[in-house]
């Protein structure tokens, strides 16, 4: 079965930069566009970044020039490096499979808490 699982979170100074990485099985990965979130408690989910299956790339403006989504398919893994990082980029932050046999898929998320 799809299974993502996120890692790479923690506590970060502003400015600081950390590297998440979402590792996939149960499919094919290499042939599917995957997205990173983020999600702080009280508020909507938030979208941050995408990419399809030839390394195209997308980022919301809150990210752009900050962020980079990147993917290893021999490693059936995806990463989001994060520069520059302020603290109102703490958030759980969590993968997302967004349409695999018309069924999106979550991993569970990881912490990110950028404070001083």
């Amino acid at each position: 079965q799809v299974q993502l699982v996120e890692s790479g979170g923690g506590l970060v100074q502003p400015g600081g930069s950390l590297r998440l990485s979402c590792a996939a099985s149960g499919f094919t990965f290499s042939g599917y566009t995957m997205m990173w979130y983020r999600q702080v408690p009280g508020k909507q989910r938030e979208w941050v970044a995408v990419i399809d299956s030839g390394g195209n790339t997308m980022y919301a403006d809150s990210v752009k020039g900050r962020f980079t989504i990147s993917r290893d398919n021999a490693k059936n893994t995806i990463y989001l490096q994060m520069n520059s990082l302020k603290p109102e980029d703490t958030a759980v932050y969590s993968c997302k499979l967004p349409n695999f046999g018309g069924v999106a898929y979550w991993g569970q998320g990881t912490q990110v808490t950028v404070s001083s």
